[in-house]
């Protein structure tokens, strides 16, 4: 691919939106769609998509119009839990669409355990016709089946008009739809998915030296063939030469001199090397959640852990 990535945009042919005896819809009020909270989580999921498919030059800017047609939520499955499906990389039909996404949605249920019909707020109509309420339920669960220490904001609720139509016309009734829950509600879940970093971090300080430990000897077993030994983690990582030496030798591949500072003597030259480590991890599917190039430049010992802590729970069985 020429391009360093692609905007994905796509067109389609004007969708029938008549309703349809016993038909059940939602339809989220003006009012909440200017709501900063739901801009906020529509901005973070966006992210999301556009980190987890860097890899494969995706970039996606409007979630209910980019997801449509099949494209990014196959490419989003395969990414996250390595599962190829038959289905043609670009539907360009409505029918080919509505196809494929009948096979990438009944994957997608599977894996997320949804076996009854009435907790699924999504279906392949209402994805394929941009429905951005089930587009938005669908992506916050996928977010917790498959990356669930991301920090999704809480308590975002929308009020939508839920309308049914019915031999005698058609009935409409205000509700609240809750998109994620309170900080409160979900403080156990959360404990659950907290990084295991962060959750180290507050044991006692004996296990975390001893873990320490272990992530510094798996560095130095590594490092001892180019005759480098670390000491320090937070200071000698911190602008990015021996982490980029580091991850070509775990990965067996060479880092051209040229792509980097071997001897940085200012915080910009470290800052391009620490970046271009976390660019690379996140081309190998090791994303970094909740790390800048800043973080490590600045010596943070959390944010430091976590890049090597990621690396040696990958290769310390190789």
């Amino acid at each position: 691919m020429d391009a360093e990535m692609f905007e994905y945009h796509k067109e389609e042919e004007p969708e029938q939106n008549e309703f349809f005896l016993g038909e059940k819809r939602k339809i989220i009020q003006p009012t909440s769609l200017k709501d900063p909270k739901l801009e906020n989580l529509k901005q973070v999921l966006i992210d999301w998509i556009n980190t987890t498919l860097k890899v494969k030059h995706i970039v996606v800017q409007i979630v209910e119009e980019d997801l449509y047609d099949g494209l990014v939520l196959h490419h989003l499955l395969s990414t996250l839990a390595d599962v190829q499906l038959p289905v043609e990389e670009i539907a360009l039909t409505s029918t080919a669409q509505i196809r494929k996404l009948e096979v990438v949605l009944g994957e997608l249920n599977r894996r997320l355990g949804l076996q009854d019909n009435s907790q699924i707020k999504w279906n392949v109509k209402l994805i394929h016709n941009k429905d951005l309420l089930a587009t938005i339920h669908l992506l916050v669960a996928m977010v917790k089946c498959f990356q669930p220490e991301l920090d999704l904001p809480p308590d975002v609720k929308v009020e939508v008009v839920s309308l049914e139509v019915s031999s005698s016309g058609i009935k409409s009734d205000v509700q609240t739809e809750v998109l994620t829950e309170d900080s409160k509600t979900d403080s156990l879940c959360n404990t659950e998915r907290e990084d295991p970093i962060e959750k180290l971090l507050k044991l006692e300080a004996h296990k975390v030296n001893t873990v320490k430990k272990a992530i510094l000897h798996f560095v130095n077993q590594n490092m001892s063939a180019m005759g480098l030994q670390v000491a320090d983690m937070d200071k000698q990582f911190a602008d990015g030469v021996i982490l980029l030496l580091l991850i070509g030798q775990l990965e067996g591949f060479f880092i051209p001199l040229c792509d980097f500072n071997l001897t940085p003597v200012n915080t910009s030259e470290m800052l391009h090397n620490v970046t271009l480590a976390l660019d690379l991890l996140n081309d190998m599917d090791m994303q970094i959640l909740n790390v800048n190039p800043q973080d490590i430049v600045s010596q943070d010992a959390a944010a430091t852990l976590k890049i090597l802590y990621t690396l040696f729970k990958k290769h310390k069985g190789a």
